[in-house]
């Protein structure tokens, strides 16, 4: 077991070694993203599914309450923690919907929409980021190895080099915590 730990370990550590190597571009483009949004009172809105869900919300709790510094809350919305929404969509209209009906009427032009995907296939977070570029939004994508339809969505994205879903979503919010150090500290930094 102790050999299992070591190798989990270093392979997580391995593909942060790649993040850092190959995709700092990509980040620092997501943050000046989010940061001009900001600085023109617009929001960002989260969403995925399964872990991805948790991440964006996780995200979203970073932006809205404080990551590192005391400030003042970012508007940022999840869209996975209304479940009364979430089922009514699902019910009246399918599951692939649950998104693109919160982005109609949640998101404005200009607004920040991050899709999570660890696959980049799931047609619900796809839906959701045609919706939110039909809005004229700016969209971030977060995905996997085999991400490309998802990236052609996105302003900027990057597909973690991996296809273990385990080490997908640690890159994803190792990305989301960068970000939100990031945007915190140019809108707020002394």
């Amino acid at each position: 077991m102790r050999e299992k730990i070591v190798e989990i370990l270093e392979e997580s550590c391995r593909l942060k070694e790649t993040l850092a190597r190959d995709h700092v571009d990509e980040i620092k483009n997501m943050v000046e993203l989010i940061v001009t949004a900001y600085m023109r009172g617009k929001k960002v809105i989260l969403f995925g599914n399964g872990g991805s869900a948790a991440d964006a919300q996780h995200i979203a709790g970073e932006l809205v309450g404080r990551f590192k510094l005391e400030r003042r809350s970012l508007p940022a919305l999840a869209l996975t923690t209304n479940t009364s929404i979430l089922t009514s969509l699902a019910n009246d209209y399918g599951f692939d919907e649950v998104f693109s009906r919160q982005i109609e009427a949640q998101v404005n032009e200009n607004d920040v929409v991050v899709g999570i995907s660890t696959s980049g296939k799931s047609s619900n977070v796809l839906k959701g980021l045609k919706a939110a570029r039909s809005r004229g939004a700016k969209v971030i994508g977060l995905t996997g190895k085999y991400g490309t339809e998802l990236k052609e969505l996105a302003d900027v994205a990057i597909m973690v080099p991996s296809t273990n879903t385990p080490r997908i979503q640690e890159a994803h919010i190792t990305i989301g915590h960068i970000i939100c150090e990031l945007v915190e500290s140019a809108l707020f930094g002394k």
